[in-house]
């Protein structure tokens, strides 16, 4: 009986020896099969943060492709000749007046203080036909002279040419920018000096377009009309047209040919530009090293740039007989009228106009040259008189 509950207990025994690594060999094959179907936390993880990456690069990539494509749209689009690129702009109230140094005044009627302030080269034939005007219509003003090649005279300016006139108004100033436009807006309000003149500078708002040569340029907007309401009178349209059509050609044509005659040899710029000097004081008005660099370094640069003008414009290989063929054309139309002026018994804009353009050149060997070809000088002494 012993030896029988021994034997079974032995057997026992050995069935559990051999059965307990069977059981945990099963258990492993279950945890494997359970690490099959289901993945285990660590690489659940990482394939939830590969999924974040691959969705964000997928984002970034969509982004990409979107600014890309609609650069590329919008690029395409401003470089299409004609081209509007940016939407008008107005002109804003300076509140405060910047650090200046008044270098001149020129004051009429007897008046102590003047309302505009002029910003220039002596010898800019843009800035000469505001002073042209200016002086015709017996204006007082205050002059500033700004160095070309620094020009920190008007670092305050956004915009970066000359000539720039400040006008008072209230506690602060508008500044009017562009000739032409300077021209027209001050024509507009002495015809109604009632009109705030911030308002009719607003007449004639900047834009920026792309050019025929694909090259971004600004333009100011109705720069050639004056807002009053006889240019809507029908007997003096043609008046209205035919000067308009003189001042865009004094800028469009003849303005084109004095620099490659004012600078037409180095030794010739040097001589204009030492009577630039003279003219626009520069030697009270500057130190003496930046005197020298204005008129030898200047006189460089303009004598490189006179010959790029040349070819730019198509100006004739003699480019004195451009010059002279274009102070022909304008003579030849103001003979046609019968009168002393193309605007008749009296100046014109256009009259203004090509006289300012003229008189920047008035002491260089260009202009004398010129009132020897020409008949130009005639109408020129009348224009001088009539200002003065």
């Amino acid at each position: 009986m012993m030896a029988l509950r021994l034997a079974i207990r032995g057997n026992l025994n050995f069935s559990c020896l051999i059965t307990r690594p069977v059981v945990f060999r099963m258990n492993q094959l279950n945890r494997f099969k359970h690490f099959d179907n289901r993945e285990s936390p660590i690489s659940k993880q990482k394939k939830q943060e590969g999924s974040i990456l691959r969705t964000m690069a997928n984002g970034i990539a969509i982004g990409v492709a979107i600014g890309i494509g609609y650069y590329y749209f919008t690029d395409f689009e401003k470089k299409l000749p004609g081209s509007i690129v940016n939407t008008p702009t107005t002109v804003s109230k300076i509140q405060k007046l910047p650090e200046i140094k008044i270098t001149r005044e020129v004051h009429y009627h007897n008046e102590e203080k003047a309302d505009f302030i002029l910003f220039q080269y002596p010898t800019c034939p843009f800035c000469c036909k505001v002073r042209a005007f200016l002086d015709y219509f017996k204006i007082s003003y205050n002059i500033v002279e700004v160095d070309p090649m620094l020009k920190q005279q008007i670092s305050w300016s956004s915009y970066k040419k000359v000539p720039i006139l400040l006008v008072k108004l209230g506690d602060g100033y508008i500044p009017l920018t562009d000739s032409t436009m300077i021209i027209s807006a001050m024509t507009t309000y002495l015809k109604d000096p009632s009109v705030n003149i911030q308002d009719i500078a607003n007449y004639y708002p900047s834009v920026s377009f792309v050019d025929t040569d694909g090259k971004r340029k600004s333009e100011i907007m109705n720069k050639y009309f004056i807002m009053n309401h006889e240019e809507s009178i029908k007997d003096k349209q043609l008046k209205f047209d035919d000067e308009r059509k003189w001042r865009k050609w004094s800028d469009e044509v003849l303005v084109h040919s004095l620099s490659p005659n004012a600078y037409r040899s180095l030794p010739e710029a040097i001589d204009s530009f030492k009577w630039f000097s003279v003219v626009g004081q520069w030697e009270k008005n500057f130190p003496l090293w930046e005197t020298i660099l204005m008129i030898y370094g200047g006189a460089f640069m303009m004598w490189i740039i006179s010959k790029k003008l040349k070819k730019k414009y198509k100006l004739k290989d003699d480019v004195r007989q451009s010059l002279y063929d274009d102070c022909n054309i304008w003579m030849n139309e103001v003979k046609k009228k019968g009168e002393t002026f193309m605007g008749g018994k009296k100046p014109n804009l256009a009259d203004l106009a090509v006289y300012g353009i003229l008189s920047s050149i008035e002491g260089c060997m260009a202009f004398e040259d010129a009132c020897k070809k020409t008949d130009i000088n005639i109408w020129y002494s009348n224009m001088k008189a009539a200002i003065n």
